[in-house]
């Protein structure tokens, strides 16, 4: 729990307090996950959002010819869900599961909103948490468009050097958006 209050005062514009953090608690609720787990399966609709505090996740699509499609990978300090489907309450297309063993704290929707009318320091926390959400994904989407493999690995490894230690190639090449061959050439590149 710790770890969350931290992190929320890491992003909030105030510091949030130890009574605002109690109030924020009590709308989490503990969630452990095995390696391979899943957290969200195609076709469910996304009933929490999950904080992690301990593991790594990924998000991944499953195309017509059976192939995943990472979308995101996520470790500590980070939230793993469908948004899409959390705040709209449509199924999901995509499938979160644990590639380690994980210990989550998880939030609803409903609870998200009341925190967010109750106490100003959450929303702007969460005002500031989408903004930075929505410039990595421009970036993400503008590098795949338009960089080279080795520039989109470049630029991975130099922002998310940790990924590199918690995942493996296959995974990372697919959150690229490359072959797992292709991956292995631009490595062999760098070292």
């Amino acid at each position: 729990m710790h770890q969350l209050h931290s992190y929320l005062n890491a992003y909030a514009s105030n510091p949030v307090t130890d009574e605002d953090f109690e109030i924020i608690k009590s709308h989490f609720t503990n969630k452990t996950l095995r390696k391979r787990q899943y957290f969200l399966e195609e076709g469910e609709i996304c009933k929490h959002f999950a904080y992690i505090i301990k593991g790594a996740m990924r998000k991944y699509h499953v195309d017509d010819q059976g192939k995943e499609h990472v979308v995101d990978l996520y470790i500590e300090n980070w939230w793993a869900g469908d948004l899409e489907s959390f705040v709209m309450l449509k199924p999901s297309i995509y499938y979160v599961d644990a590639c380690e063993d994980c210990e989550l704290m998880l939030i609803t929707n409903e609870s998200k909103i009341k925190l967010c009318s109750q106490l100003p320091s959450f929303n702007q926390f969460l005002l500031k948490l989408d903004e930075r959400n929505h410039i990595a994904t421009q970036r993400r989407i503008t590098s795949t468009i338009s960089s080279s493999a080795k520039v989109r690995y470049d630029d991975f490894a130099s922002c998310y050097p940790e990924f590199l230690q918690r995942f493996p190639q296959h995974i990372i090449a697919s959150y690229l958006g490359i072959t797992k061959e292709t991956l292995s050439r631009v490595r062999s590149q760098v070292s």
